[in-house]
């Protein structure tokens, strides 16, 4: 019998003080080890994972460690450009905490699309010492381009079925993102990133498709494509696997019904996690799909990451980002105190602001019988319409929520939102009507390796138009939106150039910056100190 093979990974996910989780995807069956822990592989449509939990670690500690099957080291991979892959426990002292995070990556392929910066940023990494590596990777969505796929994956989709039928060259299933997630991930310089910086992840539209979830009607329409529900099996399926597994501590794995289930020794769990995928997009169904928003804790520092695409509430005439249930869930997860929260979500919280009132605005006029309402409708689709500030009601808590916690006794120095999705990054201030103790932001960083089309380069410069922005906010108020409840402008950006940016936290201080990828490499654009 051959030897069985590392096919993707290891991955570094839940890192803190003393516990740590490895992923990795093999080409079949076996007993997977790191350091002194092992764990069975599990099953799903034929292909093999292991997440190896690792736990007694000492705080503060960086060790190297390597990756063995049934006994056999297959990791590192021999003569590796890069360092010894590496678990780096948190410190119990209040270090530094250095964060970086993007979203929007397309694969390798796509040259037209200038220099990836994770590529950039893996490639310079190698090279510092270890005091300045990050100690974490937040990605916050579009992973993989369900919809959007390369030559070579459409070729290799062309050896399994006829594209000329639908959907074409986008995918249908578990296995055709499987194969998504390793083209994403398999390039040398991202796989040594992601094995030695824990990695947090959640998901945005390309993930699925292009507008997922923006309204029922967009929903009712993919609902009638007879390929649409495998489509969305496999998404959730695939989703669970690679990314949301890993998003979770080892607490919070021994209390998740379907991840202990699914770790509970080796076996197939595909109709398993069918069945939880297939719950999943059943928004007012009696089962409650998996909640994908979760938390992590880096010492004083709170990551609150919120799941804008899967669980938002589109029928009955209710709009919203969250079903009531997850929105308390995430109301309790942000008390406490800390000295920084960071709250994570797909797509930015606040838009350019003429956007942002234009959002509102067709939000509103959606509801209208008639005509008028399908127009807004084509216009909410066409538009993209989709964000929070579409999601009028949402946008309004999530501000109450921060200005609730920034104003109490204990509160964070700061509250940063943390955002990709449109494909600019910039970085914005914002201010509410009382003065709070903590200092908000909203952080965008977009895309990691894509593009903007020029027209709407010029369309999200125009977005932070003092004239422009005044007029949409008229236009809304006559129409009868009421104004946001705060006020934000740009700070940085916006830029449109292929981006990472970083946040690094030390006590109460933080300071956030955004590097370019150039061809030569990252450059920073800019520092900016984020203070009260």
């Amino acid at each position: 019998m051959d030897d069985v093979e590392l096919v993707l990974g290891p991955l570094l996910r839940h890192v803190d003080e003393s516990s740590a989780t490895v992923w990795v995807e093999t080409s079949g069956p076996c007993e997977v080890t790191v350091l002194h822990a092992g764990a069975p592989t599990f099953e799903v449509c034929g292909h093999h994972y292991a997440l190896v939990v690792l736990t007694g670690l000492a705080p503060g500690t960086s060790t190297p460690y390597e990756v063995r099957l049934d006994g056999r080291t297959v990791w590192p991979q021999p003569e590796s450009p890069f360092p010894e892959s590496r678990i780096r426990t948190l410190p119990e002292d209040g270090a530094p905490f250095r964060l970086v995070f993007g979203s929007c990556r397309k694969p390798h392929e796509h040259d037209s699309l200038g220099t990836d910066a994770l590529v950039s940023y893996a490639e310079r990494m190698r090279g510092l010492p270890e005091s300045e590596w990050p100690r974490s990777l937040l990605l916050l969505g579009d992973q993989v381009y369900a919809d959007e796929t390369t030559a070579e994956t459409q070729a290799w989709l062309a050896t399994r079925r006829d594209l000329s039928e639908p959907p074409g060259t986008e995918v249908t299933d578990f296995d055709e993102y499987a194969h998504l997630y390793r083209e994403t991930w398999c390039d040398p310089p991202v796989r040594w990133l992601l094995s030695t910086v824990p990695v947090s992840m959640i998901f945005d539209d390309h993930d699925v498709r292009d507008d997922w979830n923006t309204s029922d009607v967009w929903r009712e329409r993919m609902r009638r494509h007879p390929w649409w529900t495998g489509r969305l099996r496999g998404a959730f399926m695939s989703y669970w696997v690679y990314q949301h597994l890993g998003n979770l501590g080892p607490g919070e794995l021994a209390e998740d019904p379907t991840a202990a289930a699914v770790l509970d020794g080796p076996g197939d769990r595909t109709e398993l996690l069918r069945r939880l995928a297939d719950e999943a997009d059943d928004e007012l169904g009696a089962v409650k799909h998996a909640r994908w928003s979760y938390r992590r804790r880096f010492g004083r520092v709170r990551l609150l990451v919120i799941d804008s695409r899967a669980g938002r509430i589109l029928g009955g005439g209710r709009r919203s980002m969250l079903d009531e249930e997850e929105f308390r869930w995430v109301e309790q997860s942000a008390e406490g105190e800390h000295d920084h929260l960071l709250i994570g979500t797909s797509l930015p919280w606040l838009l350019p602001p003429a956007f942002s009132h234009l959002e509102s605005l067709n939000e509103a006029a959606c509801r209208r019988p008639g005509r008028r309402g399908r127009v807004a409708e084509w216009v909410r689709q066409t538009g993209d319409f989709e964000h929070w500030a579409a999601f009028r009601s949402s946008f309004d808590r999530l501000a109450r929520l921060v200005e609730r916690t920034g104003s109490a006794d204990g509160a964070p120095a700061t509250i940063c939102v943390l955002s990709g999705d449109v494909h600019h990054s910039y970085f914005a201030r914002a201010r509410f009507p009382r003065r709070l103790r903590s200092a908000v932001y909203q952080l965008t960083c977009s895309p990691v390796h894509n593009t903007a089309p020029s027209y709407l380069r010029l369309a999200f410069r125009a977005g932070w138009w003092r004239p422009l922005a005044w007029l949409a906010g008229r236009w809304a108020r006559l129409s009868g939106v009421e104004p946001p409840p705060l006020d934000w402008s740009c700070v940085l950006g916006p830029r449109f150039t292929n981006a990472i940016a970083t946040l690094e936290l030390t006590g109460r201080r933080a300071e956030a910056w955004l590097e370019l990828s150039e061809p030569d490499g990252l450059v920073v654009h800019a520092r900016l100190p984020l203070t009260p």
